[in-house]
């Protein structure tokens, strides 16, 4: 029966890693399940307190990566506080409209048609979208060096600590 429950393990690492590419798959839920299957279904001890506290603290890391990089991004590339709203709300809407393709491609529309309307000025707009694609890259660069960080810390803690 362990081997099914390993099985589940890295189906869930899997689906978590497959959620960079296809956002409508929520990766960190993923990486959740895995950890706490093994901690309820394989060895109950082996996961020690720190392993807890530090994958919650990344798991705060990668939730908020998203927001954090498409207002960092759309400021520095010109945009006003509209486009970093526009950005924010993009990403929320883009999760669930044409993924993988609606969290790229949602923020870029919505801080170009409110980069537009705020300057008339289409090389600014078309910076400050730019900007939010970057945030995307960028944030899913981020939450690929976390998550493997996790399967990582993860593997150490449950086999060999």
């Amino acid at each position: 029966m362990e081997i099914v429950w390993w099985l589940i393990v890295i189906a869930s690492f899997i689906l978590g890693f497959l959620g960079l590419v296809f956002p409508v798959i929520p990766s960190i839920l993923m990486f959740w399940a895995g950890f706490l299957v093994f901690q309820f279904a394989i060895d109950g001890e082996a996961l020690s307190w720190m392993f807890w506290l530090i994958i919650f603290v990344l798991t705060l890391l990668v939730l908020f990566s998203d927001f954090i990089a498409n207002s960092y991004f759309v400021k520095r590339y010109g945009g006003t506080k509209r486009g970093e709203y526009a950005s924010i709300a993009g990403v929320i809407i883009g999760m669930f409209l044409y993924p993988p393709f609606g969290i790229i491609f949602v923020p870029f529309v919505f801080v170009l048609v409110v980069e537009l309307l705020n300057s008339k000025d289409i090389n600014q707009a078309l910076k400050a979208s730019v900007g939010s694609l970057l945030a995307f890259v960028s944030s899913a660069v981020f939450n690929l060096v976390v998550y493997v960080l996790m399967v990582v810390w993860f593997l150490l803690d449950a086999l060999l600590f």
